[in-house]
């Protein structure tokens, strides 16, 4: 990449996953790469984005945040996966390339219900779209509805060689249904569908009980010291 490009670095802040620790972000801040093709070397890199910022983990001392993404093509799911696909047959996976008026109900449930004390509490219309969408990539919203009921919703980045799982929410009443590990499943389905040969997950952060679910799926790769490292079962 054009080492002229210009990034930007935060401040030193609060870790939102590990206690007693803080994080920084480096930042691209460069207009030249608010565009898909950039943003997919960027994430090949270890860039992710929330809304139309660009970013990736740049901690002093610390590298606990892992870009991961599955090997679509070579996905093979295990027991219990096989388990919740079955258990799961009955919803309905339906596809849409653009935004519904719907998804922000059920977003602003999701948030109000389940993250109470995160950052995006109280939801709100302007947070929502300032957080999920962008104006440099393509988008799907794979979606899960059992029967007429909207119950599940994942944001999700369509690139020339992958998807990458933007955010997904869903409906709190369906919270023992397993749908953040379905909702993998599916992106995972709808990848191979689209001949896409990776999902990105975002950051595995084994020190971290609540990401720790990333993990569970194989093969997959992690980018560790600028190089990405296949994990096999």
């Amino acid at each position: 990449m054009n080492t002229n490009y210009q990034f930007g670095l935060t401040r030193d802040f609060p870790c939102s996953y590990l206690p007693d620790r803080e994080e920084k972000l480096l930042v691209a801040v460069d207009p030249r790469l608010n565009n898909a093709q950039s943003y997919e070397l960027l994430m090949s890199q270890g860039f992710r984005r929330s809304g139309d910022q660009v970013y990736r983990p740049q901690c002093t001392n610390c590298q606990a945040c892992q870009s991961i993404r599955i090997l679509a093509s070579q996905f093979k799911p295990s027991k219990s996966q096989k388990r919740l696909l079955k258990k799961s047959s009955h919803f309905t996976l339906k596809l849409s390339k653009q935004q519904k008026p719907e998804y922000f109900p059920l977003y602003e449930k999701y948030i109000n219900t389940i993250h109470q004390d995160g950052s995006m509490f109280p939801a709100n219309v302007e947070q929502y779209s300032n957080f999920i969408l962008n104006d440099f990539t393509e988008q799907i919203f794979i979606e899960l509805w059992h029967d007429d009921v909207l119950i599940n919703v994942a944001v999700t980045d369509l690139l020339s060689d992958a998807l990458s799982a933007v955010y997904t929410f869903y409906d709190p009443d369906y919270r023992t249904s397993g749908l953040g590990v379905l909702s993998i499943l599916k992106q995972v389905e709808v990848s191979i569908s689209l001949s896409k040969q990776f999902l990105y997950l975002g950051y595995q952060i084994d020190d971290c009980q609540k990401m720790n679910y990333k993990n569970r799926f194989f093969p997959h790769q992690r980018l560790w010291e600028n190089s990405w490292q296949t994990v096999n079962k």
